[in-house]
């Protein structure tokens, strides 16, 4: 399996805003969030990919093709920034891994054999347990 593109951390633009919830008077001083923006139209991704995301059923895919990615968990900027753009990473290997077609085929004769006697087994079972009047 061919491994995923990496994201080029020159093409993310990262954006500090203030984190939400509960931190003390900290919260209210610091800009430690990380907002990442990520064009995925203006990205050196292969072409392929670059389709594949743009229509990838996420929320964080705008439709304009620019991912949004908000990380707010650690209390430094730098581990928030990874942190997103690991998360971006992430997105893009998912969207990077294609399932392979499936090849229908037909059942072996044994398996419809074994279909058919269980069926008839559950038959009488079933009509074993009816009241017949005589």
């Amino acid at each position: 399996m061919a491994k995923a593109p990496q994201v080029d951390p020159a093409e993310v633009q990262f954006t500090a805003i203030r984190a939400q919830g509960a931190g003390g008077q900290n919260v209210n001083k610091v800009s430690n969030a990380a907002h990442l923006r990520f064009d995925i139209g203006a990205s050196s991704l292969p072409e392929a990919l670059k389709a594949r995301l743009m229509t990838w059923p996420d929320s964080r895919i705008g439709s304009d093709g620019v991912v949004v990615i908000k990380a707010q968990e650690h209390r430094s900027l730098p581990m928030n920034q990874s942190d997103a753009l690991a998360r971006l990473q992430a997105l893009v290997d998912a969207a990077a891994h294609v399932p392979k077609a499936r090849k229908a085929t037909k059942p072996t004769r044994g398996s419809q054999q074994r279909r058919l006697a269980s069926k008839s087994k559950r038959s009488e079972i079933k009509a074993g347990r009816q009241s017949r009047p005589e």
